[in-house]
């Protein structure tokens, strides 16, 4: 008899743990509250321009082996092009000129493959490159486990990082990957990031960007994937509450009070929806209590329509300002009868202080930048716009997070949990997601004795890297 499985979440790490399950012959039934698939990376119709737009700009990198081992397996790996470059907007000199700086890699081994382009950064001084070496490289060679409950703003002065230099490499980078102030974030979190995606290996910061609409990958692609290999999908089918009787989950309860039964269970929601699905005593569990304490952190994005074309760059990285990375989704006048549009995004994250503007402020702050940087801009009308802003985007990594976070093996045996805040090694991103739901996915395959390492196995450190900094 096949053994059952209902997952419960249909963003990454419930669709990853569906994959993984549903091509091994596993029943699979996933449950999913929305009306379509993909969680936190979604997309929707902007009515004004008829645009099938993302409410966030989401972005892969070359050191995320499990995400991209999905994106392999579902068959959207195509649906991601990858930047050989990165363009960082420096700030103004004292003329109030902007210069745009390339990052790329040169032909040297890790971690000097990005040494030559880090010295042609016009906004870095020789001597903020030289601490900012000094830093990267204490950073590297200190362990985890050293670092873990610092946060990495005081981590930074004590290494005699100055404030300058602070904002304009440290800050730029670390809040666009953990979406929280320096303050807040855990020094050994900020050390993977640098790590993984800087110095250990040649291509672990090239940045992929999908060329489609969210919807297009998860929504489409994905749901086709599961349904090739006879997964039932459910869509508004919100669960309530999971029923547990003699210290084993037996069926979930819907919100329209219909019920369904499994033999294994994998509860995928966002971590501040996991309490309310559990029963009380399984609540204050040791292993759950944590998660009442992991916060949240938020962002925002800018969608921008002009009458004209801004810029040909694909992407922008903003150096101290509002504006913190630009994505250009124009699409281009192909000789047919659409017209082209010229459409921007522009992401905001850690976007706390949004709160205190109004839709429109932001819109001329993110504009006025726009016109600072780039001339035609100043030419351009700006035609239609929105303000999208994902409250609870991802869990905040402030010091000492790490120990909140729960294993994917519940108190209860056939109740796994996924979901990036769940205890990946990884922070709030698509790699911990997708982790978490192979992970999740592994425990059910050895409660049906059928035992097999799903994760892939971690990208080798390159020679150099691993001798400098111990790796």
């Amino acid at each position: 008899m096949t053994e059952s499985v209902i997952i419960i979440g249909g963003g990454l790490a419930g669709l990853a743990a569906a994959s993984a399950l549903a091509t091994r012959g596993v029943e699979v039934n996933l449950l999913e509250s929305r009306p379509r698939l993909g969680g936190r990376a979604a997309s929707f119709l902007d009515r004004e321009t008829d645009t099938l737009i993302d409410n966030c700009q989401h972005v892969t990198m070359g050191c995320c082996a499990c995400f991209n081992h999905f994106c392999n397996e579902v068959g959207v790996a195509h649906l991601f092009q990858t930047a050989d470059q990165l363009f960082f907007v420096a700030p103004a000199d004292a003329a109030g000129r902007f210069c745009i700086d390339a990052l790329y890699a040169s032909p040297l081994p890790a971690p000097l493959h990005l040494v030559p382009a880090f010295r042609k950064l016009s906004y870095l001084s020789g001597t903020e490159r030289r601490t900012l070496a000094r830093g990267l490289a204490s950073l590297a060679r200190a362990t985890p486990e050293s670092l873990r409950g610092q946060n990495f703003q005081t981590w930074l002065r004590t290494r005699h990082q100055p404030a300058s230099l602070i904002d304009k490499f440290w800050h730029t980078i670390l809040v666009s990957a953990l979406s929280e102030s320096l303050d807040r974030i855990d020094a050994a979190i900020a050390r993977k990031v640098f790590v993984d995606a800087f110095l250990r290996r040649h291509d672990g910061w090239k940045v992929s960007i999908p060329c489609v609409a969210l919807d297009e990958i998860y929504d489409c692609n994905v749901t086709h994937h599961l349904a090739a290999h006879g997964a039932t999908i459910e869509l508004n089918a919100g669960v309530e509450r999971l029923i547990v009787e003699d210290e084993r989950v037996t069926g979930v309860e819907l919100r329209d009070g219909l019920r369904h039964s499994a033999d294994q269970f994998i509860l995928a929601v966002s971590h501040d929806r996991v309490r309310a699905r559990l029963p009380e005593p399984l609540v204050r569990h040791p292993t759950l209590a944590g998660l009442a304490r992991l916060e949240s952190a938020p962002i925002s994005s800018v969608h921008l329509w002009f009458d004209r074309p801004i810029t040909d760059l694909p992407h922008a990285v903003f150096i101290d300002r509002l504006s913190q990375w630009m994505f250009n989704r124009s699409t281009p006048n192909r000789g047919d009868a659409e017209e082209p549009t010229h459409y921007y995004q522009v992401v905001i994250s850690a976007s706390h202080d949004l709160a205190n503007l109004t839709r429109d402020d932001v819109v001329q702050r993110v504009v006025a930048e726009f016109r600072d940087v780039w001339p035609q801009a100043t030419r351009a009308a700006l035609l239609h716009s929105r303000v999208v802003t994902e409250h609870k985007a991802v869990f905040a990594p402030t010091p000492g997070s790490e120990a909140l976070r729960p294993r994917q093996q519940s108190p209860i045996g056939n109740l796994q949990l996924a979901g990036d805040w769940t205890r990946t090694g990884w922070p709030a991103t698509m790699e911990s997601a997708v982790r978490s739901g192979y992970l999740a996915a592994e425990n059910v395959l050895a409660r049906l004795r059928r035992p097999e390492t799903l994760v892939p196995p971690h990208l080798p450190n390159a020679l150099l890297s691993k001798l400098l900094f111990r790796l």
